[in-house]
C-alpha cells in the first residue's frame, strides 16, 4: 500500500474513534467543570420554561437546570432555541445539554444520547367550545373536517399525526401561536404536553374545554447529550437518582404541574 493510502486510512480511523467519544474535547461534564459554566439548550413550554413579567426565565426545567449547575459547582447559561432546531444546535456545539422537557423516543435516540428519565409527561388535548362542542374521545377528533394545531418538532406533533390521521394538522413554531389559532376559531383543538392544555382550559374557561380527563400517552423525559459521552450520562444518571430519592424532583413537579401558585408571575 502506498504511503498516502496508509496516512489516509490512519486519519479516518482516528476520526471514527473521536466521533465515538461524542466530543474531541472529552466528556461534556469535564469540560463544563473546566469552563465553570453549563450551557443549557431549551425552549419555552408552559410550565416547563417561561418568561416572567420581568423577562427572567422560570419553570420546572429552569429549576432543574439551576440545581444541576449548583451541584456541579458551575454557573448556568440558558440558550433559548427554536424547538424544531434544538437537536441540530446541540450537535453543532451551541450548548452542552438539552434540558427542555424532551421526550425520549427511538427516532431521537438515533441522533442524541439520553439520560434516564427525570420526569414523565403525556399528551393532552384542549378544544374550542364553539367549533368543537361535545367531543369527548379521540375518535371524535379523527375526522377530515377537524383542524388540530400543534407545535412543530414536538412529540405532540407526532402524537397528533398518529392518533388523528384523518384530521388536518397545522404546525406552529410556538405553542402560544397554536393556542391563539384555537382561540380565534381557526382550529378545533390543540394537542400538547400536559399540563398546558389543562392550564389553557382554566385560563380561557368560557372558550376552551378539556375533552379528555387524562392524558392519552405517557412518555419519559430525559436530558439529551451528544452521542458517545458515556461518562457524562453516568454522572447525570446518578444525579437524577439522588434528586428523585431526595425529593427535589417531586417537590418541583408538584409546584409547577399541580398548582397555579406561579401563574401571577407570568400573567
Amino acid at each position: 500500500m502506498k504511503k498516502t493510502g496508509i496516512l489516509a486510512l490512519l486519519f479516518f480511523s482516528l476520526l471514527f474513534l473521536s466521533c465515538g467519544k461524542g466530543s474531541s474535547t472529552g466528556p461534556m461534564i469535564d469540560s463544563v467543570k473546566k469552563k465553570g459554566v453549563l450551557r443549557v439548550g431549551m425552549s419555552t413550554f408552559v410550565p416547563w420554561a417561561m418568561n416572567d413579567k420581568k423577562g427572567s426565565l422560570i419553570g420546572f426545567e429552569i429549576d432543574v437546570a439551576k440545581e444541576l449547575a449548583k451541584d456541579l459547582g458551575v454557573k448556568v447559561e440558558f440558550i433559548p432555541t427554536k424547538w424544531s432546531g434544538i437537536i441540530p444546535a446541540l450537535l453543532t456545539g451551541k450548548f452542552d445539554i438539552i434540558i427542555g422537557g424532551m421526550g425520549i423516543t427511538e427516532e431521537r435516540k438515533k441522533k442524541v444520547d439520553f439520560t434516564k428519565p427525570y420526569e414523565y409527561s403525556g399528551m393532552s388535548i384542549v378544544a374550542n367550545m364553539k367549533n368543537a362542542p361535545g367531543l369527548r374521545n379521540l375518535e371524535d377528533f379523527n375526522r377530515q373536517e377537524i383542524i388540530i394545531a400543534v407545535r412543530l418538532g414536538t412529540t405532540a406533533a407526532e402524537a397528533a399525526k398518529k392518533y388523528f390521521p384523518k384530521a388536518r394538522i397545522k404546525l406552529f413554531d410556538d405553542e402560544s401561536q397554536a393556542v391563539q389559532e384555537l382561540l380565534n376559531g381557526r382550529a378545533h383543538a390543540v394537542v400538547a404536553s400536559a399540563p398546558l392544555p389543562e392550564f389553557q382550559s382554566l385560563k380561557y374557561s368560557k372558550k376552551l374545554y378539556l375533552p379528555l380527563k387524562d392524558t392519552f400517552t405517557r412518555e419519559p423525559i430525559g436530558f439529551a447529550l451528544r452521542k458517545g459521552d458515556g461518562k457524562s450520562v453516568e454522572v447525570l444518571n446518578k444525579w437524577i437518582d439522588e434528586k428523585w430519592s431526595g425529593g427535589f424532583l417531586d417537590s418541583r413537579k408538584n409546584y409547577w404541574f399541580r398548582t397555579r401558585k406561579w401563574a401571577g408571575q407570568i400573567e
